[in-house]
């Protein structure tokens, strides 16, 4: 009985490990597309006439407002 429950703590344990280093890589690929999206957006915000910011400038600013929440929740961990 022993050695079933100690299996299972080190599958549980071992399933842990692996979910943590997804998040891991998940939250740098997150990070480096935040990096691309912000360089690209001042770019943009750079080139744009003070009288006008494109549609193209607001879709890039909603879409790193939800690409950081994402990274955000993923710091948070598992609940």
């Amino acid at each position: 009985m022993l050695d079933e429950d100690e299996a299972r703590s080190r599958i549980a344990h071992d399933m842990e490990k692996k979910a943590a280093k997804e998040r891991v890589a998940a939250l740098k690929s997150d990070t480096d597309k935040l990096l691309k999206l912000s360089v690209e957006l001042k770019s943009v915000v750079d080139k744009s006439d003070e009288n006008v910011l494109s549609l193209d400038v607001i879709k890039k600013a909603e879409e790193i407002e939800k690409l950081a929440r994402s990274v955000k929740d993923k710091m948070k961990g598992p609940n």
